[in-house]
């Protein structure tokens, strides 16, 4: 089953960030998956996805975003259920 199209950004406290940057970084360096909730919905990114950093500057305001891009395919949509079936929250 295809998941709906999502665009959302939420705001959390210092300490939830550093906690998910935390857990992402260890991802990373294992090169396995990661998993994280954002905005009361659960993701996981593939340990394939492709890691970059963006800067933009405009109107007086700057912003970096730290974006992880990948593609969705059969394989993924169902080692991702056989996840969910194993995790516990």
């Amino acid at each position: 089953m295809a998941k709906q199209d999502r665009d959302v950004e939420k705001i959390y406290a210092t300490e939830e960030v550093v906690a998910k940057l935390r857990r992402l970084a260890d991802a990373l360096e294992q090169g396995t998956s990661f998993r994280i909730q954002i905005a009361g919905e659960r993701v996981r990114v593939p340990a394939r996805a492709e890691f970059s950093i963006e800067h933009e500057r405009e109107d007086g305001e700057e912003e970096i975003e730290f974006q992880l891009t990948w593609s969705v395919d059969e394989a993924d949509a169902e080692e991702a259920d056989e996840d969910d079936e194993r995790e516990v929250v």
